[in-house]
């Protein structure tokens, strides 16, 4: 195989998994619109839709796809789910669709629970599903959700979809006043040092 068709090869699959992530994604909230149960997409998605109607080109590719659900919701979820393809599992505390019976757990679609903590030494819960809105072809956390919900995980990458949303002015500082001191103060030094 010469350079080129190398190159060419790695690109295309490149290009795939990118696809792959998309249209697990759409099958899922497809599945749960027709089955009108509530969800919001959050996370790295949610990040990207976001990010995107201001600037395309600072979207991040991430092959995760995590969604909100109230927990009472979980039977009719399961049930849409598995009518296109999912499979439900647990592992380790971790409520997950898998995309069909050989799935892999990192192709899986995560689920967390609205107002629940994720973990108990969190200083939030989850947003409600009813913080969402319409963005494109899903139910997206709405941007506040979304803001606060990085804020509290804060873990490296949700330092960096914050910053990507502060670099695009998608936030700005005035959007500390809208936390609770312990998470305005985490937002305040991503202003305060952009460089990490």
């Amino acid at each position: 195989m010469t350079a080129t068709n190398e190159s060419t090869v790695v690109l295309d699959r490149m290009v795939q998994a990118v696809r792959k992530v998309r249209t697990r994604l759409l099958r899922a909230v497809q599945a749960l619109d027709a089955a009108n149960v509530p969800y919001a997409v959050i996370d790295d998605k949610a990040v990207a839709a976001w990010v995107a109607t201001i600037d395309e080109a600072a979207v991040r590719n991430s092959r995760d796809v995590d969604i909100l659900l109230n927990r009472s919701d979980l039977d009719s979820a399961t049930t849409a789910m598995e009518a296109a393809g999912f499979v439900h599992r647990q592992s380790m505390g971790v409520t997950m669709f898998l995309d069909g019976p050989d799935g892999k757990f990192r192709d899986a679609i995560r689920v967390l629970f609205a107002g629940e903590k994720v973990r108990e030494e969190y200083l939030a819960a989850a947003a409600s599903v009813e913080e969402s809105e319409r963005l494109g072809q899903f139910q997206a956390s709405s941007l506040e959700a979304l803001v606060r919900m990085k804020l509290t995980s804060f873990r490296d990458k949700d330092r960096t979809h914050l910053r990507d949303m502060i670099e695009i002015e998608l936030i700005d500082a005035t959007w500390c006043q809208r936390f609770i001191p312990e998470l305005a103060a985490r937002l305040q030094d991503l202003f305060d040092h952009p460089e990490g």
